[in-house]
């Protein structure tokens, strides 16, 4: 009776807050949607289940939060690129240069059979993951003209301090890295300490870097995906019954973020075109030259951020 005694308290003790920072700026869908989320989750649970988002970037960029989540000051984040493969490497087959091209459908099916795989390495690294989020496609910007893959050679290119693929790709095109953080891609624009970047259309537009560009080459680098991530030890404390409130919940709030998103980059898009941006298409041929790259990439990475056993699984779905 005593431990069934303490086991209730120490279930009702967790009637607290999830803090979870996110780089999303207010006002935006995916944090109207978020915000959404929580109440619903709060309604639902009876107040049991609690979660803050700190939105755009006040609890500073992913590392920073992934640290903060490390020393208890956070819960949860929602994770992208670098640092949620970081936290599971096996993630990053899905970003893998030259793979999807325009084919968004596709990228969400894989993700979605490919789900259990990957949310059984976060479990491991002690996160449970209450969703994948589509970021986007993402392209190439520059402020210098290009016609091809072999126009890209030497071009310096900005890519986010640490990340394996990126660094990876950079190398094997031939480009020309410049690690830096986000925050500092503006500014390296305009002085000319890069003459490009990449994002998905909405990032381009959201971060201004449209003020700073020229081109935006119209040949899909790869495809971008986030995830929601909870601190393994909050997630344990929440009873079973609030656990499938919160996981049915989040798989709503999830998909209607992945639509809003992808309309949100189609407006991109249309804005960036109509903002005097040129759009630059490449020979046909390139796509066979993304594919040497895309393998060679591979050869590189595997084993040293992503398993084998995640690659075939890739292979297999796609």
């Amino acid at each position: 009776m005593k431990v069934l005694l303490l086991s209730i308290l120490s279930l009702s003790v967790f009637a607290s807050t999830i803090k979870v920072g996110v780089l999303a700026p207010e006002g935006t869908s995916w944090a109207k949607n978020l915000s959404k989320m929580a109440k619903e989750i709060k309604d639902a649970t009876k107040g049991d289940v609690k979660i803050k988002f700190y939105f755009g970037g006040s609890q500073g960029d992913e590392p920073d939060v992934l640290r903060k989540i490390h020393v208890g000051q956070l819960h949860g984040g929602i994770f992208t690129g670098k640092t949620l493969g970081e936290i599971n490497g096996d993630v990053r087959v899905m970003e893998l240069p030259f793979t999807f091209y325009n084919d968004r459908e596709k990228a969400l099916r894989t993700v979605e059979k490919l789900t259990p795989f990957f949310n059984s390495k976060f479990e491991k690294g002690g996160f449970k993951n209450l969703g994948f989020f589509e970021i986007g496609i993402v392209y190439f910007v520059s402020s210098k003209e290009t016609k091809s893959i072999n126009d890209l050679g030497g071009l310096k290119i900005w890519s986010w301090e640490g990340d394996k693929l990126v660094s990876t790709m950079i190398d094997t095109m031939k480009l020309i890295s410049v690690p830096l953080p986000i925050t500092d891609v503006l500014s390296s624009l305009s002085t000319g300490i890069i003459d490009a970047a990449y994002a998905p259309p909405l990032g381009i537009l959201s971060l201004q870097w449209n003020t700073k560009v020229k081109y935006l080459v119209d040949f899909p680098l790869s495809f971008s995906i986030g995830a929601f991530l909870i601190n393994d030890k909050i997630w344990s404390k929440i009873s079973p019954a609030n656990q499938k409130i919160v996981n049915e919940i989040s798989a709503k709030y999830v998909k209607n973020v992945n639509s809003s998103n992808d309309l949100d980059n189609k407006d991109a898009l249309s804005v960036l075109r109509s903002g005097g941006i040129k759009f630059i298409e490449y020979p046909a041929a390139d796509i066979e030259k993304g594919k040497m790259f895309r393998q060679e990439i591979i050869k590189k990475l595997k084993g040293n951020l992503f398993s084998e056993e995640a690659l075939k699984k890739l292979e297999e779905n796609l």
